[in-house]
């Protein structure tokens, strides 16, 4: 599987209650013929790779690509599973908006439920937070998160399914992760790569490209506040040791860091001291320089710390100490722009091919009708030519 991001127009429609019901009775079908054929684990893996994800909702009769087909998905599997949880070995938490802050407590009820060691249900937490703070704070792509979902099995096994909107460019874009493809929670764990737009300059942070300034912050936390300090007073009276450095897109503007850092660090040009208009930012900064995390998760992990943290930290590392992160967006390719002909990239017809047969493969164990079988795989049928276009 892949690496990467899903990225969708932005939907502010509402679904209709015949096809939600329709979605909730035909995820029901899939989900059980996934789980006695292939088992829990199974499932919850598929739901990590994005393209089967996006499939799945297809032949479950959403049939527009828009940010709706995430949330609605989501929410119908859930409620297919609905008091069959234990049995299934299934369980998804979370959701949209209010929902989605919910996570955590759903997954410690369903760890009571299930007598998880507690070892367990804390860990499934912890990842659950993670993936949350990471997606909003570690990849500053300009979309905020507003779903967040968690789906795991009896076994450990577990999936994130979480979703922004950038309501400048009317679009939303999905994060993918899976436990078996997150080696590292802070460093490239998204599983899959589907998009259909790129963001020229993308604050990246989980990216490898990212290790270097990732080591810097740490070591300037333990150096301590007054370090960081004097490194932004530096950045403010212009003394900065780099003074070009490659512009990038934060939100709809083009900034170079040095101007990024500037604008993080202003000051008020009337008083003769000079001091940042975010007092919050100094009160987080000071906070966890008291706390000297000894790794950059564990800062990232800390109560508070967010985007606005995170990008001051990195813009110090940059402009004082040369540790340049990513600015490349995550995503690398697109189905939906891929051609035949290699234009402009080729579409990855193997991994669509392997999700036809095994969602066909699915479908002909599911115990609905005839025609409803026919239905679904007209729109898999579609689907699979609508890959290649």
């Amino acid at each position: 599987m892949d690496r990467g991001i899903a990225t969708f127009t932005l939907d502010w429609g509402k679904c209709p209650r015949w096809l939600f019901d329709r979605m909730v009775y035909l995820g029901k079908e899939m989900i059980h013929a996934i789980v006695l054929t292939y088992g829990p684990d199974e499932f919850i893996k598929r739901i990590g790779d994005p393209v089967w994800f996006q499939s799945l909702g297809t032949v479950l009769a959403f049939d527009w690509n828009a940010s709706g087909l995430t949330t609605i998905l989501t929410a119908a599997l859930k409620q297919a599973i609905r008091g069959e949880e234990k049995d299934l070995g299934i369980f998804i938490c979370g959701g949209k908006g209010k929902t989605s802050r919910k996570t955590p407590d759903e997954i410690h009820t369903w760890g009571d439920r299930l007598l998880l060691a507690s070892n367990t249900t804390t860990s499934l937490e912890y990842n659950s937070r993670m993936a949350a703070k990471v997606d909003s704070a570690l990849v500053q792509d300009g979309f905020q998160i507003y779903h967040h979902s968690f789906f795991f099995s009896r076994n450990g096994a577990w999936t994130v399914v979480q979703q922004g909107m950038n309501t400048a460019t009317q679009s939303a874009r999905r994060y993918h992760w899976h436990s078996a493809y997150v080696h590292d929670l802070i460093c490239e764990p998204h599983s899959g790569i589907v998009s259909q737009t790129r963001v020229k300059r993308v604050l990246d942070l989980t990216s490898r490209k990212s290790t270097h300034n990732r080591q810097t912050g740490v070591a300037l936390l333990g150096d301590g506040y007054r370090t960081i300090a004097h490194d932004i007073q530096m950045i403010q009276s212009h003394r900065t040791p780099l003074s070009h450095t490659l512009s990038f897109a934060f939100g709809n503007d083009r900034y170079t860091a040095v101007d990024l850092a500037r604008h993080e660090f202003s000051y008020h040009p009337v008083v003769e001291e000079r001091f940042w208009d975010s007092l919050y930012l100094q009160k987080m900064l000071k906070l966890v320089c008291e706390r000297k995390p000894v790794t950059y998760e564990a800062f990232l992990a800390m109560p508070g710390v967010g985007p606005k943290t995170v990008r001051a930290l990195a813009l110090v590392g940059e402009i004082i100490y040369g540790a340049r992160p990513s600015y490349d967006d995550p995503a690398r390719y697109s189905f939906a722009h891929g051609g035949k002909d290699a234009t402009p990239y080729p579409v990855d017809t193997k991994t669509y091919d392997n999700t036809i047969r095994f969602l066909q493969d699915i479908i002909l164990k599911t115990r609905v009708s005839p025609l409803e079988k026919n239905k679904m795989f007209q729109r898999l049928s579609l689907l699979g030519r609508n890959a290649v276009q």
